[in-house]
């Protein structure tokens, strides 16, 4: 493909470029053009939470990014935690920095009273009744716990700045609503070793036993006794309870508490506990623990279960340790645990006729537990309704099949009935997920009436996407239509039902109408609007957006989100970026199916291709790349030939409608997405140019699997080999924009993986630049990073793409 300018002088294109060309540039955080800067920085609509009566709901706000400042706070990283050491909360943490409560039946807003000054908010936790709402607040000197009075419209402060929020549940609830259970620091914490400036005591020694332990390529993982000894501090806790007047009682003395709940009705409370010996392989909820229930006062009842270090598991996705996992309350019962366990061994390869089998243990918990049920496959998760109605799902990732039973938690000689047992990447035949409510205990039950249960459907279809209510008459297993929306110019998703009510909560938007709530009764069709959120996008909000769907050379059907440039002239031809993210499929019909909707909301996040839309290019957004393998067959045997298939329909549609110059066309992803922008560019003569943010490229370095591959390099080595861009780099011809988080946490896409593969690139003379975000991880947060962000991929698609001669002119 020819690089040709269009006649720019040496200074002209230095002006266009505005920065500093040499090998390694040090530069400030630049701010992409105003067209693209009017779509960033805009205010966002709050989160609405709303409660189980419908009557009233919380309004979280918070701002679209962090700061730059923020996410250079200390951070320690270990065990697979982030934490900010000096206020014991995880350092990469969403805040909110308002409430609102609105009177839903009155259409009013209030102001919450009382709320802290410079609010920093997160871990929200409804009281069971919904009658007060407890949450966090992060102050410099360390994190306090606040509660909501919501009739009052009222805040106050429990506690003072030492809640302890770097390791699971920081804050549970009591049955009784008038007090909580919390973690806080413990006052016999040791100061932290600062590992940069201790001085080594010895070497770091690990140890291979001639156990095999294949495990994915974790990050942040404690890597010497300093990490060790910080890691230990910094999760122990003491268990307190504190009640609504502030009152303090503890309750449980220091020790490494993971997550903490309350029964049901609130006379007993499970906690898992954490202990030694710790593991630089492995992250921290693969550490040993025990799972123990207390009473509501803190004293001991019964040990339920003590799981040892787990680095060895056997080979697979769907390889689970031996012994009681899963454990939990049930939802619908006072004081009932339940748990699985493997009746495999844990060990896909072991043929069974049931993977699992689930247990239940009744208060005291001192008796034989009950077996319920036995899952053909994995364990999925439980809905439960009453004494005789639940419904359980499993799911297997290699066949991709998930199946529901509806079985009689009271009677296990009860055969389970199959409700469903289907392939779950089939969009087209999903029925759809079970209706809830919350109960008498404040927890989530499957919602019945009549002896019915409901579902919530997408509706994905050939003929577009109509979102569907169904009713599952639980003796007969006959379903039966209540609601199907018929939109086809807006969309309209549907969120919750009341089937005491006969109501929906829904939510409508079109491409260019913000989605806001509603409620929808379904005899009458009638819409009562709950929100009124505006469009912030305004300058984008007349793109012409539509599915385009096509073809691949094998006859699979793919589509994508089509965006012409908002000054689009019929006729003229225009660069276009293509972005993408490849998907695995074992079958050909799931993986030619569309599931986009030209009536989403069109929403510019970080990340998106459309702010491009503003400066002349055509944007073929989600466009389908499927990577299908069927029967013996693994989709990655024939990854870059799919891939390439992909990307040449998707070409070649566009070229022939007369939108696209075929010379001028750019190709971006992230992570996964990243990774196929370099075997494109590799193994393509397709594109002009491409952008690769934080990806994997040398599959070596993930030995024991990637993505959805469980074959381990020594399994398949041509595989790891064809796949890997870094082995192939003396092929790359056409430039390439790599960006990476310095701090990525993703299980795979280390930061090397982009600096290695660059030194090669520069090395075999291809043309490339690398960009490393201070700070950041696999998703960038920092309002500085995603502005530079969007400067150094306009720049690239202008010098690279846009202003390139092409071969047909």
């Amino acid at each position: 493909m020819r690089k040709t300018w269009f006649g720019l002088g040496a200074s002209a294109l230095l002006m266009m470029m505005g920065a500093p060309l040499s090998a390694n540039a040090a530069l400030e955080y630049q701010k992409p053009s105003e067209e693209i800067l009017q779509l960033v920085d805009v205010k966002r609509a709050p989160y609405f939470l709303m409660n189980e009566a419908q009557d009233q709901a919380i309004m979280l706000y918070r701002d679209s990014f962090k700061t730059i400042e923020e996410l250079s706070e200390e951070e320690l990283r270990l065990g697979g935690l982030r934490i900010d050491p000096k206020t014991n909360i995880g350092s990469r943490v969403n805040f909110y920095n308002d409430l609102k409560i609105r009177r839903i039946d009155s259409n009013q807003t209030l102001e919450i009273k009382g709320l802290p000054e410079n609010p920093r908010l997160t871990n929200f936790a409804w009281s069971p009744d919904q009658s007060h709402l407890a949450m966090t607040h992060k102050t410099p000197e360390g994190v306090e716990l606040w509660v909501v009075d919501i009739e009052k419209a009222e805040a106050k402060r429990l506690t003072k700045p030492n809640i302890n929020a770097n390791m699971g549940d920081a804050v549970s609830w009591f049955a009784d609503g008038q007090s909580l259970l919390v973690k806080v620091v413990p006052g016999d914490r040791k100061p932290l070793i600062d590992a940069k400036s201790a001085t080594p005591s010895g070497p770091t020694v690990s140890v291979s036993d001639g156990k095999k332990a294949q495990n994915r390529t974790y990050q942040d993982l404690l890597k010497n006794k300093n990490d060790e000894f910080n890691f230990e501090q910094l999760t122990r806790s003491e268990l307190v309870k504190v009640s609504l007047d502030g009152k303090q009682t503890p309750w449980l003395k220091a020790a490494m508490y993971g997550d903490v709940s309350v029964s049901p009705d609130g006379r007993y409370v499970l906690v898992t506990q954490y202990s030694k010996p710790f593991s630089y392989l492995v992250q921290y909820n693969r550490f040993p623990s025990t799972t123990t229930v207390y009473s509501a006062k803190g004293k001991k009842v019964k040990e339920i279960v003590s799981v040892p270090l787990i680095e060895d598991l056997p080979k697979g996705f769907m390889a689970v340790r031996e012994g009681k996992r899963a454990v939990q309350w049930r939802n619908d019962k006072p004081a009932t645990l339940v748990y699985v366990e493997a009746l495999d061994g844990g060990d896909p390869a072991n043929e069974v006729e049931h993977r699992d089998q689930v247990f239940a243990l009744t208060a005291p918990f001192d008796g034989k537990p009950r077996a319920l049920l036995k899952l053909v496959n994995r364990y999925y998760r439980i809905n439960w309704g009453d004494d005789e109605n639940a419904i359980a799902q499993d799911y297997w990732w290699n066949t991709r099949n998930t199946k529901a039973y509806l079985f009689n938690p009271a009677d296990n000689a009860q055969q389970p009935v199959v409700l469903q047992d289907r392939n779950y990447q089939d969009a087209y035949n999903d029925p759809g997920s079970f209706v809830t409510r919350r109960n008498q205990y404040g927890k989530s039950v499957l919602a019945l009436k009549d002896n019915k249960v409901f579902l919530l459907g997408d509706g994905f279809s050939d003929e577009g996407q109509f979102p569907f209510l169904d009713s599952l008459d639980l003796g007969s297993q006959e379903t039966a239509r209540l609601y199907q929306s018929d939109y086809t110019d807006r969309l309209e998703e549907l969120d919750d039902y009341d089937p005491e009510k006969g109501r929906l909560t829904v939510s409508i938007e079109s491409k260019n109408a913000y989605p806001n709530r509603y409620f929808r009764d379904i005899t009458s069709g009638e819409l009562d609007q709950i929100t009124d959120f505006e469009n912030p996008f305004k300058a984008i909000q007349n793109v012409h957006k539509e599915v385009v769907n096509y073809q691949r050379e094998d006859g699979l059907d793919l589509s994508g989100t089509l965006y012409l440039p908002t000054d689009y002239e019929e006729g003229k031809r225009y660069p276009m970026i293509l972005w993408a993210y490849p998907r695995e499929y074992k079958d050909q019909d799931s993986a030619s199916q569309n599931t986009q909707n030209p009536n989403e909301f069109t929403y510019p996040f970080w990340g998106s291709p459309i702010y491009w839309v503003t400066k002349g290019y055509v944007v073929l957004d989600d466009a389908a790349f499927p990577i299908v393998g069927e029967g013996e067959e693994e989709p990655n045997d024939s990854f870059r030939k799919q891939l390439v298939a992909n990307a040449k329909a998707a070409i070649d549609t566009l070229d022939k409608r007369g939108l696209i110059d075929p010379d001028r066309v750019a190709v971006g992803g992230h992570s996964y997405g990243a990774f196929m922008v370099a075997n494109l560019l590799s193994h393509s003569d397709l594109f002009a140019a491409g952008i690769a943010r934080s990806g994997a490229y040398n599959r070596t370095l993930t030995p024991f699997g990637f993505q959805s591959e469980e074959r381990s390099y020594w399994d398949a080595p041509e595989v790891y080999y064809r796949m890997s861009p870094f082995m192939h780099a003396d092929k790359m011809d056409s430039p390439l924009l790599l960006i990476h988080g310095e701090a990525d946490n993703n299980s795979g896409t280390y930061p090397m993986q982009s600096e290695r593969y660059f030194n090669a690139l520069k090395g075999l003379g291809a043309t490339a630049r690398l960009v490393m975000l201070p700070k950041e991880s696999h998703g960038y947060r920092a309002k500085e990073s995603i502005l530079h962000l969007l400067w150094e991929q306009d720049r690239w698609l202008e010098k690279h793409v846009k202003q390139q001669q092409s071969d047909t002119e």
